[in-house]
Order: C-alpha cells, then sequence, then structure tokens
C-alpha cells in the first residue's frame, strides 16, 4: 500500500458523515462510564469529609462522625 493509498483513504474516513455505528455508541459509552467512575474514585474521600465536617458543625463535636 502506498502513501497515496494510506492518505486516500484517512481522507475518506475523516471526510464519512454517516451515523455512528453501535460500535462507536458502545466505546463512547464506555468511555463516559470510565470517566464516572474515575471522578467517583478521586473525589470519594473528598466528599466523605466534607459531609463528616459538615455532620460535626450541625451536630456539634460531641457527636462522633462516621468514617468515610
Amino acid at each position: 500500500m502506498t502513501i497515496q493509498a494510506i492518505k486516500t483513504s484517512v481522507m475518506k474516513f475523516v471526510k464519512d458523515e454517516d451515523g455512528l455505528t453501535i460500535v462507536e455508541y458502545a466505546v463512547a459509552g464506555g468511555l463516559v462510564t470510565l470517566g464516572a467512575v474515575a471522578a467517583f474514585l478521586l473525589l470519594g474521600n473528598t466528599v466523605c469529609g466534607a459531609i463528616g465536617s459538615l455532620q460535626q458543625a450541625i451536630l456539634g463535636n460531641a457527636v462522633a462522625v462516621t468514617p468515610c
């Protein structure tokens, strides 16, 4: 396969305006799911700490804060 043929194939692929296939939807859905899971994992302890601080502020220091 020549460079010109590869270039032609790539340009044809880029200009293709057909709708998304089920595989592309599955990949996009998987990436969104992965992003959501990563956000929950990265922010989980921070959110838990903030909720614990709110619990202490509302109920007072005498109340034991549930651990994360």
